[in-house]
C-alpha cells in the first residue's frame, strides 16, 4: 500500500489522524509519516485499513448508510514473528517480554474473550499446495487453551493448532488424535514429507486454536 492509498482509505472511514492512530495503537507520528510517505506502511496495518473499508462498504450496500468507524473496539494482538521466536521460547510467561513484542490490530468482529497471541508461519510443514495451506510468513491469529481443558478431548475436527513444545520449539501443525487418559496427541503437517509425530501434553507449554490467517495479497 502506498502513501496515497492509505491516506484516502482514512478519508473514506471518515476518521481523522488521531481517531485512526487511538484505533491502531500507534503515535499520530506513525500516521503522518505513512502519509507523507516517509515511512513504509506495515503490511499488517494495510491489511487492517483494507479490512475495515471493505467492512464498511459492505455495510453502506447493504444498509443504504456509512458506518462509522471511530468508536470501533480494537483488539492490539502481540505478534510473535520468525525472529522473535526464540525469545518467546524462553520468555512465554514473561509479561514484559509479551510487552515488548510488535501488535497487530484486529476489531471487534473478533471474540475478545480469552489470552490471544499472532505467530508468523515458518516453513513448509503445513503448505501442501491446497487452500487448507499455512504459507510461510502467513500471520496466525491464535487464542490460548486453558491448560485444564487440556484434560478433555480436544476440538481438534475444528481447530488447527499452535503448539508451544518445550523441546521442539513452536509448532503449526493438526492434530489428528488426543489419547486423553495418557495425555498425548499425534500431530499432523499438511505437507507430506513430514510424518505424523506424538507428543506428550506434559511436554507442551501453551497451546492456541488458530482462529483466523492474514496473507499477502500477492501470494495463493
Amino acid at each position: 500500500m502506498n502513501y496515497l492509498e492509505f491516506k484516502e482509505i482514512r478519508k473514506n472511514l471518515n476518521m481523522k489522524q488521531s481517531e485512526l492512530s487511538k484505533s491502531i495503537g500507534v503515535g499520530i507520528r506513525a500516521i503522518q509519516y505513512w502519509e507523507k510517505g516517509e515511512r513504509k506502511i506495515p503490511e499488517t496495518t494495510a491489511f487492517f485499513m483494507k479490512s475495515l473499508l471493505a467492512k464498511k462498504q459492505k455495510a453502506t450496500n447493504e444498509n443504504g448508510s456509512p458506518v462509522i468507524f471511530s468508536d470501533l473496539k480494537i483488539m492490539n494482538v502481540p505478534l510473535v514473528n520468525q525472529y522473535a521466536q526464540a525469545g518467546y521460547l524462553n520468555g512465554f510467561a514473561d509479561e514484559e517480554f509479551t510487552e515488548s513484542l510488535p501488535t497487530i490490530p484486529f476489531t471487534d468482529d473478533v471474540e475478545h474473550r480469552g489470552e490471544y497471541m499472532c505467530f508468523e508461519v515458518k516453513g513448509d510443514s503445513m503448505d501442501n499446495g491446497s487452500y487448507e495451506s499455512y504459507l510461510e510468513g502467513d500471520i496466525l491469529l491464535c487464542r490460548n487453551i486453558r491448560q485444564d481443558f487440556w484434560m478433555s478431548k480436544l476440538h481438534y475436527n475444528k481447530w488447527d493448532f499452535v503448539i508451544i513444545h518445550k523441546e521442539k520449539g513452536i509448532l503449526v501443525k493438526r492434530i489428528i488424535n488426543h489419547d486423553v487418559e495418557n495425555g498425548i496427541i499425534t500431530l499432523h503437517s499438511l505437507n507430506d514429507y513430514y510424518d505424523d509425530f506424538e507428543i506428550h501434553l506434559k511436554d507442551v507449554a501453551k497451546l492456541f486454536n488458530i482462529i483466523s490467517t492474514r496473507r499477502k495479497n500477492n501470494r495463493r
